[in-house]
């Protein structure tokens, strides 16, 4: 069973990267700090090893490539050694460049006033790291470097820092770290000051003399709609992969299993965790799926914390398991029966067209418009001419039979399609309109069709391309309950989580079911990949 890797797992040319040096430096300096191998020199498993080469790359003119990181991996992966030994190396290694040797590789030498700092949430979660320092520092690091392990703030002789922070943003205002070390990040809430401590450490480390300073996240997999420090960054990464925001020079590993897995069959679990822990052979995996079976944690918990799958809230609609195995490698071809769907928005919310072909249910975003993040965003306002000459190019390329259209913000560019293609729609979107409805009318219908879509998920009746954006919206989406039954919507009025592609695919197949009700239309189709209930 091969995992969900978020970045390949190559190397780059040594040529190219300060690690190999940093790994020479530890194997020299740093001892294991517990298990049986404790005080034995400190061993990476390949993995490490290759995470390490990844992190210490440089451009070149000897840049860093990567300005932030994130490794998110399973419990007991070994996160918490391997990010302590990484702050040893900024506290006193080579992590720095110092120009080129006469072979073409770089240099590697130590920050000249290194200030290291272990932030978390809580004390005791800077502790995990701290604890394990004076264990890690051989005989050789602490007399080469004066340090004293046993102090709560550790110096060096030429000056060095580390520190643990908690959270306490005014405390960090204003402090020039050189590294910081964001302990378990799924645990960083607005509630806790989690929001605030991040915004306080990116502010200090952007402002570092000469821009080397750089911080790395250590997390689990997040919980969806928690809105921590965690989640933020997968979305953000999210993001930068799908096109939709500019990389500021993020590195984001990630190693999870795929959403096959199922944790009902032992071989299947099995596989799932043997995917998901990588190399860390320590962690006995007939424990863990004794663990789970136990049935101490929930199954939403076990696929976090064992097979760091992003697994949604209670009132989540659909489930990234249910979505994620959808996915195909078919797409729309010229010609093909189609309905659309459309949600438009105008600022804050996005603007989707979504196609789903009539024969198979393969869903499809023809486009997908929403606000950049950042300084990229201020002002922004969706083309709507674009948008437009994607939604009459879809009619172009496409046998359009069906477009269900939301009204609202759009009615005059919706009338209009209306007059252009009403003689090719096989039925109308609703009394007054051939392709335009109201969504704020209509709830029964409208819950009905989420109801069906959601069914049509589950079932595995839809596929769909994989793509990113449709992804987001759809996992974003939540529990609507009402008199009705259960519709959706966003986690809170004000939130930032788009659903508007989800909006705008319920919308096709609503616009598909209709279609098929109305017996128009003529033509091969297997009936059994549609709910009608």
């Amino acid at each position: 069973m091969e995992p969900i890797r978020t970045w390949p797992d190559t190397v780059p040319p040594d040529e190219r990267t300060l690690g190999w040096t940093v790994l020479e430096w530890v194997t020299e300096m740093i001892l294991q700090p517990d298990g049986p191998q404790a005080g034995e020199p400190f061993t990476f498993t390949p993995e490490q090893v290759r995470i390490l080469l990844r992190w210490f790359q440089v451009d070149d003119v000897g840049r860093f490539v990567h300005r932030a990181g994130t490794v998110r991996r399973i419990k007991g992966w070994g996160k918490d050694p391997f990010l302590a030994v990484l702050s040893l190396v900024e506290f006193a290694g080579p992590c720095r460049f110092g120009g080129w040797a006469p072979d073409g590789s770089p240099i590697a030498v130590p920050h000249p006033a290194p200030w290291v700092q272990i932030a978390a949430v809580s004390l005791t979660q800077t502790r995990n790291t701290m604890r394990l320092f004076p264990g890690m520092m051989s005989p050789t690091f602490i007399e080469t470097y004066g340090v004293d392990p046993g102090k709560e703030i550790v110096y060096s002789r030429c000056g060095g820092v580390i520190e643990a922070v908690t959270s306490s943003p005014r405390a960090l205002e204003g402090g020039r770290a050189t590294f910081v070390l964001m302990n378990e990040t799924q645990h960083w809430l607005g509630n806790n000051s989690g929001h605030d401590m991040a915004m306080t450490i990116a502010g200090n480390v952007g402002k570092s003399r000469g821009g080397g300073a750089r911080t790395m996240q250590i997390t689990n997999a997040p919980l969806p709609g928690e809105d921590s420090v965690a989640e933020q960054t997968w979305e953000a990464w999210s993001k930068i992969t799908e096109g939709k925001a500019v990389d500021p020079g993020m590195y984001y590993d990630s190693v999870e299993a795929p959403a096959t897995v199922d944790m009902s069959d032992e071989e299947s679990l099995r596989e799932g965790i043997v995917s998901a822990r990588g190399d860390a052979h320590w962690l006995d995996v007939d424990w863990i799926m004794s663990t789970i079976y136990q049935g101490t944690y929930p199954p939403w918990q076990s696929r976090r914390m064992f097979l760091n799958q992003l697994t949604t809230p209670d009132d989540a609609l659909i489930a990234p398991p249910e979505w994620d195995v959808l996915a195909c490698e078919d797409r729309l071809q010229p010609g093909d029966e189609v309905v659309l769907g459309f949600d438009g928005g105008r600022t804050d919310d996005a603007t989707a067209l979504v196609a789903i072909r009539v024969t198979d249910l393969l869903a499809q975003p023809l486009g997908v418009w929403e606000k950049p993040d950042g300084p990229r965003g201020d002002g922004w306002e969706v083309d709507r001419s674009e948008v437009d000459g994607v939604v009459r190019q879809a009619f172009e390329v496409y046998n359009v039979r069906a477009m269900f259209a939301d009204v609202a913000l759009w009615e005059s560019y919706i009338d209009t399609w209306s007059t252009d293609f009403r003689d090719q729609l096989l039925i109308k979107a609703s009394p007054k309109s051939a392709i335009g409805r109201d969504m704020r009318g209509g709830l029964r219908e409208l819950t009905e069709a989420n109801e069906r879509l959601v069914a049509a998920v589950r079932d595995r009746k839809l596929k769909h391309t994989g793509d990113a954006t449709l992804r987001r919206h759809t996992l974003n989406a939540r529990r609507r309950p009402n008199n009705f039954g259960v519709s959706f919507g966003k986690d809170g009025r004000e939130s930032k989580r788009k659903v508007d592609a989800y909006a705008a695919l319920m919308l096709a197949y609503l616009a598909l079911w209709r279609l098929l009700e109305s017996g128009k239309r003529r033509g091969p189709i297997d009936r059994r990949v549609v709910v009608l209930r």
